[in-house]
């Protein structure tokens, strides 16, 4: 089982949940029963969000090279890459890419591809907007 990490700067990191390496399966980690969020295809590296109904493809990581692409109209979009020891970093164009965290016991770059879109990514985006709300909030204040 592959553990998720989020990094913290002068912290523990936090657990976020895991990747099932037999089967692909994400669940994110909350007191109780885990969450299930998705699936990935250990064989393609296509990442699929659970919903209701019908599963999302929400995008792909290439098994060759552990580049992370995120599912849109147009061209997929690059967003991340993962390394063979585990370690995701998010691209950013033009500047060096920023370490997210990991995944411990990694079997397999697919397990890696969706820590990122369905934990990491997720958590950050979440962080990111409540410091933004809280700054409007300071700044109104």
């Amino acid at each position: 089982m592959g553990k998720v990490y989020a990094h913290k700067r002068g912290a523990p990191d936090d657990y976020l949940g895991r990747v099932e390496p037999d089967n692909g399966k994400v669940y994110r980690h909350r007191p109780g029963p885990d969450e299930y969020l998705g699936r990935v295809d250990l064989a393609t590296g296509k990442i699929h969000r659970h919903r209701p109904g019908l599963d999302d493809y929400i995008g792909k990581v290439h098994l060759d090279n552990g580049k992370v692409y995120g599912h849109r109209v147009g061209p997929d979009k690059y967003m991340a890459e993962v390394k063979s020891n585990g370690r995701i970093y998010r691209h950013k164009p033009g500047a060096p890419d920023d370490y997210l965290g990991r995944v411990d016991n990694m079997h397999s770059l697919a397990e890696g591809g969706a820590a990122f879109l369905l934990l990491l990514l997720p958590a950050i985006e979440g962080e990111e907007s409540e410091a933004a709300e809280e700054e409007t909030i300071a700044t109104e204040g």
